[in-house]
């Protein structure tokens, strides 16, 4: 499900012959297959006053030499009050001076924008450069194709990494077929076939293939060359039909006339694939090393056909690991060489195959849709937060959309007049694994958290069900609170592990100081204070952690409980213990490994440094949570929390997966607590960009929330989302998200962030 009612895109559409024109059909259709309910039109260029017969998703038609339509075309998205616009940018089919004219229609839309750049020019003109970084100043995602977009969109435009999303090309999900039923389709029964599609010019290299096949044709004499695709419309208003006579003169001078065939034809996405479907190899001999995109390369790719190409810049991601075979530029034995071994080696054949076409199922049209839904979501609720606009320049705090709506239904649906439940079968609570304390402290705070200004509380009778169910978690026979309860209610432990005594200590401690209720306050302080001497003894580095940050509300309503005060002292300095007996040069942290919750730590350590004035403790926190963070940080920019699989190893570079919300809203609450502690806004931004994972700026950039109900996954797996939705999940994401509410509220100008600096400490 989608918050989004209304998409529109910007570029071409078919019937134009060109790449835009296939890419933005393609990606109108997946959208509107995978979000039926979603409205979807284009906005298409129509060039030098041509008229094109649009199939029904064109709403508007700009002539591309002409401002007034651009402006018209403004008029008309911003009229039709749509979520989110998509411009398709590439040189060449937007008027004026390096495509200038579209400025003037981006700067008056009144949505967020996602342009998606289908070339990124190493070494852009002035001009070039001014349209291309005007364009990113006005768009609040922009996407590339390839990782080498990425690092030049970083490098040569200085756009900040958590603006830029890597979606590959999407291609159709057909099954894997064998080429022979193709061949006698097509009329090529017995032949091994080279296949080269496209629109033909002269950068695409075919001279250098024609000129390979002689040494081909050694090896295979019955190989042929297929060069399927008409001439450039640009070239044939130019020069005529010049090339394509020139390269039919190199056949027959070469004497392999009978081996190559020309298709001087446009043809639809059922023939191409047709052709893709019957060819032995597939070959981009391209002569520019400066190509972002190939449709092409990416059809034939995810068809499962074995590709011989040049190197040029998406060929170069694509065909890693052993997916393809790269040759030199212009190198006319190179290509013959490898060509010929793959049509003779048909056990390397066939492996090259089958590696092409598992590793192509994540770029299927629906997975991309997927991609760009979660980007459009991005985009509108706001979760890019800044763009540097120079290296150690400083950065600009924008002004977004307001963060989400506090959306609880779905955390109603889990709870029962027990409680919460921990788990979900996709959004259906599962009663076979019943409850447990853990998520219902969460849940106390939780409540305690949309007590605060600008929130909606929660309904008095669920909060009096969490405090229930932690008043009957308690043992007074064993002094520790229990964990596990069945459907049944019947407990299944006596006493539950130290972390979840830790963890409902901490919200004893909020509820004595947030609950709404001044009787509840009075039980949550009577039942800290019994449950605290019990986990003095507690050997848990978390527990400590949680009963810290239980501590630091507690104490301000106990301010007289010296005791409590005295054993926030102690914990904080077995942190500190911890800290010093572990950290080295590259390993700041508290113990040899990295496991759950991890931000809690140094966000404990924080707080009892700014409640009890101790700057060892506050820096000692500020150090080890800007370390965690260098751990959980893609390349990319976007937020990585460290991975289950990797629990347990020690001084091991985190894993990076499974993800779990827990590790977000932990990372967001500890950044926050920094910020609030040395007012450095990096902190914030790194807040920021942990909330946003919730919302798809993660490593499948796929959202895992529905803020219309305010359901989340529980995490990531390497492939896909995990489509349950349980009591943990949605609690973490709901206290994540008033965390972030609760700072876009704040006005910095007003606040003073309590700083303490150790000297000589």
């Amino acid at each position: 499900m989608t918050s989004l009612h209304r998409i529109a895109l910007i570029g071409n559409s078919l019937p134009r012959r060109c790449g835009i024109a296939t890419f933005t059909t393609d990606l109108q259709r997946a959208i509107s297959a995978s979000q039926p309910e979603l409205e979807t039109c284009i906005v298409a260029m129509t060039d030098r006053g041509q008229v094109y017969d649009y199939p029904p998703a064109v709403a508007f038609q700009i002539k591309d030499d002409n401002i007034e339509d651009y402006i018209s075309a403004a008029d008309f998205l911003n009229a039709g009050r749509f979520d989110s616009v998509s411009l398709q940018h590439e040189f060449g089919i937007f008027g004026g001076e390096a495509g200038a004219h579209v400025l003037a229609l981006l700067e008056r839309l009144t949505m967020p924008v996602v342009t998606t750049f289908h070339t990124v020019l190493a070494d852009p003109t002035v001009q070039q450069r001014a349209v291309m970084e005007r364009i990113v100043d006005v768009s609040s995602k922009v996407v590339v194709m390839a990782n080498k977009g990425r690092d030049l969109l970083r490098s040569v435009y200085l756009v900040s990494d958590d603006k830029i999303e890597v979606i590959p090309h999407g291609i159709p999900d057909v099954a894997f077929a064998e080429p022979a039923a193709a061949k006698a389709r097509l009329g090529f029964d017995g032949k091994s076939v080279i296949l080269t599609f496209g629109l033909l010019s002269p950068n695409k290299g075919i001279e250098v293939m024609i000129d390979a096949l002689p040494s081909i044709l050694k090896s295979r004499a019955d190989a042929v060359y297929v060069v399927l695709g008409a001439t450039h419309p640009n070239l044939v208003r130019d020069q005529g039909e010049a090339y394509r006579e020139s390269l039919i003169a190199r056949v027959r001078k070469l004497g392999v006339g009978d081996h190559v065939v020309f298709l001087d034809r446009f043809v639809d996405q059922a023939t191409l694939l047709e052709f893709i479907s019957m060819c032995d190899v597939y070959v981009t001999p391209y002569l520019n090393e400066a190509q972002m995109t190939s449709g092409t390369l990416a059809y034939s790719f995810g068809l499962g056909k074995p590709v011989v190409s040049t190197p040029y810049w998406h060929a170069r991601e694509l065909l890693a690991d052993g997916c393809g075979v790269l040759v030199p530029f212009g190198d006319a034995a190179a290509i013959g060489g490898e060509i010929a071994e793959l049509l003779t080696d048909d056990a390397r054949r066939q492996a090259m195959c089958r590696r092409a076409y598992a590793m192509s199922r994540m770029m299927t049209w629906e997975r991309t849709a997927e991609h760009y839904m979660s980007t459009f979501e991005t985009a509108r609720l706001g979760h890019r937060l800044r763009v540097l606009a120079r290296p150690g320049a400083g950065s600009q705090e924008l002004p977004g959309p307001a963060a989400p709506d506090m959306q609880i239904g779905y955390f109603m649906t889990m709870c029962d007049d027990i409680g919460l439940f921990q788990h979900a079968v996709q959004s259906v609570p599962d009663r076979s694994h019943g409850y447990c304390v853990d998520d219902n402290a969460r849940a106390l705070l939780l409540a305690c958290a949309l007590n605060n200004p600008g929130e909606q509380p929660l309904p008095d009778i669920l909060t009096t069900r969490f405090a229930a169910f932690v008043q009957h978690a308690w043992n007074p026979e064993t002094r520790h609170f229990r964990n596990f309860m069945g459907f049944n209610r019947t407990w299944l432990e006596d006493k539950g592990s130290e972390d979840s005594h830790g963890r409902t200590l901490w919200a004893l401690g909020e509820a004595a100081r947030g609950d709404t209720s001044p009787s509840r306050r009075r039980w949550a302080a009577d039942l800290f204070a019994k449950a605290l001497s019990t986990a003095e003894s507690f050997g848990s580095p978390r527990a400590w952690a949680f009963m810290l940050l239980g501590l630091d509300a507690y104490c301000t309503v106990a301010p007289d409980d010296l005791h409590a005060r005295e054993v926030r002292h102690a914990l904080a300095d077995r942190l500190m213990s911890c800290l010093a007996s572990v950290e080295t040069p590259d390993w700041v942290w508290f113990e040899e490994g990295l496991a759950y919750d991890n931000a809690r730590l140094p966000q404990a350590l924080m707080l009892a440094g700014m409640a009890t004035q101790t700057p060892r403790y506050l820096d000692a926190g500020l150090r080890s949570l800007r370390w965690l963070m260098t751990r959980q940080t893609a390349v990319e920019g976007h937020f990585r929390p460290v991975g289950t699989a990797g629990f347990g190893e020690q001084r091991r570079h985190p894993r990076a997966f499974d993800q779990q919300p827990v590790e977000a809203t932990a990372t967001i609450a500890a950044c926050l607590t920094a910020w609030r502690a040395d007012g450095d806004a990096e902190w914030k931004a790194m807040a920021l960009r942990a909330f946003g994972w919730f919302l798809g700026s993660n490593d499948l950039s796929v959202a895992l929330v529905d803020p219309h109900s305010g359901s989340c996954r529980d995490g990531l797996h390497p492939d896909r989302a995990n489509e349950n939705r349980g009591g943990e999940s949605v609690v973490c994401y709901l206290l994540g998200l008033a965390e972030i509410r609760q700072l876009a509220r704040v006005n910095t100008s007003l606040t003073k962030p309590l700083a303490l600096r150790a000297v000589g400490a």
